[in-house]
């Protein structure tokens, strides 16, 4: 047995996504990240909205909350608001997270609290039969879209990174290696961290769009994403049509249960002083 399956469900395998989805990869990178870093089991928590994503947690061995739609953030802020030493991971899909989930995520963000959040982008509603997201490209066809989406779409690294995420990374299901490494970075950032794991939905989104197989579409992922390492020795004209992949943003700041715990702490401290104060009034009036 390799030293990740130990943290998998064993009895719930295998998994229901479709033949193809990216799912699973994503999946397999975090576990492998984790891993790597040895967490103690006891002491992770991962907790999900509803989607296809959110299958995710029902399959791993740890302390899971699979929530209500667009609110694992907001169970996931409670979690790590009580219990801060627990690690809190969150596995999210496109329209969970920044549809109904939106205004949820941007104040995540905003607190820069220690959570980190697996987005998988897929850039459709798969579980609910391929509605368009606030994440499907202008055009792409869905159920809610059927002579295409004239929506533009978020740029879901841009959007974190405004509203206050200290750790921003991106890759795809083709670069999986990639996708563990950058995982790992964001488990290790003390504060708010985002990892948008593109995915392929060859169900919905590939059929509808007639964008061909899982291979054809992991191989799109290989064609079209660029480091941003290599990007800046690029020509603009070598970027069109592409989009960034690995480390965005990585910038430190204070995090948000380690500031609120300051702020108790220094009212105690007040707080017991006035007490005190009080006691020797007493004393003194007697």
């Amino acid at each position: 047995m390799s030293e990740s399956m130990k943290y998998f469900r064993e009895q719930r395998l295998p998994h229901i996504w479709c033949p193809g989805c990216g799912h699973g990869t994503v999946t397999g990178a975090l576990v492998r990240a984790i891993a790597r870093l040895n967490l103690d089991r006891s002491n992770v928590v991962v907790v999900s909205g509803i989607g296809c994503s959110s299958r995710a947690p029902g399959y791993l061995d740890f302390d899971t909350l699979h929530t209500t739609h667009g609110r694992a953030l907001a169970f996931a802020t409670g979690v790590k608001h009580s219990r801060p030493n627990l690690k809190v991971i969150v596995m999210t899909g496109d329209g969970d997270c920044t549809a109904i989930g939106g205004n949820h995520f941007i104040h995540a963000a905003r607190r820069n609290i220690d959570i980190t959040t697996i987005v998988m982008n897929n850039n459709i509603y798969g579980m609910t039969s391929g509605q368009f997201s606030p994440m499907t490209p202008k055009g792409m066809i869905g159920t809610t879209a059927p002579y295409g989406n004239s929506e533009r779409s978020f740029d879901l690294a841009n959007l974190a990174i405004a509203a206050g995420a200290t750790y921003v990374a991106r890759a795809t299901a083709y670069h999986a290696t990639l996708l563990e490494d950058l995982i790992e970075k964001a488990l290790l950032n003390k504060g708010f961290s985002v990892v948008e794991a593109v995915t392929q939905c060859p169900t919905y989104l590939g059929r509808r769009n007639k964008l061909g197989t899982a291979v054809d579409m992991l191989n799109w992922f290989k064609e079209s994403a660029v480091n941003i390492k290599a990007a800046k020795a690029m020509a603009p004209e070598k970027l069109e049509g592409k989009f960034m992949i690995g480390e965005l943003y990585n910038k430190p700041d204070s995090e948000f249960t380690a500031d609120y715990d300051q702020l108790v702490a220094q009212l105690q401290r007040k707080f017991d002083n006035f007490q005190g104060g009080v006691r020797e009034c007493a004393q003194n009036s007697d």
